[in-house]
């Protein structure tokens, strides 16, 4: 899913980010992917994303995969 229509970047893309390069906060998200630069309407939006993803990195989950164990 697109979250910065402006940049064209997409959900997928920040938890890459958060995964690859270590992003940790929203101004490193911002510089490396453009995300809130324009229009700013994707920064709610983008900051979930981003929380999200650093919260299933902190429970050793690949960013974006479930963490749950198949029964």
């Amino acid at each position: 899913m697109y979250i910065c229509l402006c940049k064209g970047v997409t959900c997928g893309a920040i938890r890459s980010a958060v995964n690859e390069q270590g992003i940790a906060n929203l101004r490193d998200l911002s510089r490396n992917l453009g995300v809130a630069t324009q229009c700013g309407k994707c920064v709610h939006s983008a900051r979930q994303v981003l929380n999200e993803a650093l919260g299933a990195c902190a429970t050793g989950g690949c960013c974006g995969a479930s963490t749950e164990a198949a029964a």
